[in-house]
């Protein structure tokens, strides 16, 4: 992805984004931690640590736009609606600010349910 300003071209890859946006996952509340893309043998999910924890996201360009896709693993007892809608809108903030790359869509998907 490459941000230009008046001085040239930044290029921010797509790792970079991935990070920010998983670390942003995890620090929001009802959320146990972010899962690998690729699930494991017989359906069992992989609980990412915080030095591989972009590969529980998946960033995709569209222009000039992003669309992440992240993998999570939500609190038992908390509402999954609720905390799909504040990681969405804590991912989407963080990169457009941060980064300064607009983001057409954050997509959670929830791949299992664990007490915290």
């Amino acid at each position: 992805m490459i941000v230009q300003n008046d001085l040239g071209n930044i290029v921010v890859s797509d790792e970079v984004i991935a990070q920010l946006s998983g670390n942003a996952a995890v620090e929001s509340y009802g959320i146990v931690g972010m899962c690998s893309r690729s699930k494991l043998k017989d359906s069992i999910v992989e609980l990412l640590g915080s030095d591989n924890i972009s590969r529980g996201v998946e960033v995709h360009s569209q222009g000039d736009a992003v669309d992440i896709d992240l993998y999570v693993i939500v609190a038992y007892g908390i509402r999954v609606s609720e905390v799909a809608h504040n990681i969405m809108s804590k991912v989407k903030y963080i990169i457009e600010s941060i980064v300064g790359i607009e983001v057409n869509s954050v997509n959670i998907n929830v791949e299992g349910v664990r007490d915290k």
